[in-house]
């Protein structure tokens, strides 16, 4: 990694304020003095400071996004605002990538990492994460939705879904729409809305509000993000 992206990945600002601190001669590596932001280091072996601070380096990043609609999860795309587009230069330097994915038109969680084996852990349909979501649905929905839903809904394509809890929140008579919850255990393409079709029933907003042990954090305006707590990142490492 370059020195420069090295500083900037650590707090240390921008390539440019980088190259001030470089100018200043405040940034030694291995106790040399350097002046050149674009030699290469190994951020896990070499010793970097900074005024005389030793920054220290973490190889893995954890971010909490709310995802807005319109943007889609994927690591580049070249028609659509992708999630990883929202997240300051500073915060790709290590390559993240969203956790599974939200449709194009979902809000709600959405964790971003570069850590393949919290991903796996997360998504592997053998832990049976749950992920909770909100939403608004047209129609009724009445105990024998909850009912089938409770027992395996089938999908368009055969597949039995597990068993997944969902609770009325509300009903609007007028526009005959329902407010929900539901919380399931796998994660199959637009699974939610597909599920509610099989009642005969549309989705007409849809919300992820937890993943696992993971929750919203409702202070996040949409389209906002930021990093995970040390109590949030051990609690989904947890999950084995």
């Amino acid at each position: 990694m370059r020195l420069d992206k090295f500083l900037a990945h650590t707090g240390y600002g921008s390539r440019k304020e980088a190259k001030e601190l470089l100018k200043g001669k405040q940034i030694t590596v291995n106790n040399r003095l350097v002046k050149d932001g674009k030699i290469q280091i190994d951020p896990e072996k070499d010793q970097v400071t900074v005024s005389g601070e030793v920054v220290k380096f973490q190889a893995f990043c954890y971010f909490m996004l709310h995802k807005p609609q319109g943007v889609i999860s994927a690591t580049e795309d070249n028609l659509h605002k992708t999630v990883i587009d929202l997240l300051a230069p500073q915060d790709r330097l290590l390559h993240p990538f969203p956790v599974g994915r939200l449709d194009k038109d979902t809000e709600g969680l959405l964790l971003i990492t570069n850590d393949g084996k919290l991903a796996h852990n997360l998504l592997s349909p053998k832990k049976e994460v749950d992920k909770c979501y909100e939403a608004v649905i047209e129609g009724i929905v009445d105990e024998a939705d909850i009912q089938a839903f409770a027992d395996g809904i089938i999908l368009d394509d055969g597949f039995i879904c597990r068993s997944a809890h969902l609770t009325l929140t509300g009903i609007d008579s007028d526009k005959q729409t329902s407010t929900i919850q539901v919380t399931i255990h796998e994660g199959k393409f637009h699974q939610v809305k597909r599920m509610f079709k099989a009642v005969n029933k549309k989705v007409l907003y849809l919300k992820r509000v937890t993943m696992g042990p993971l929750k919203l954090d409702e202070t996040l305006a949409l389209g906002k993000y930021r990093k995970l707590t040390e109590v949030e990142i051990e609690l989904l490492k947890s999950i084995n």
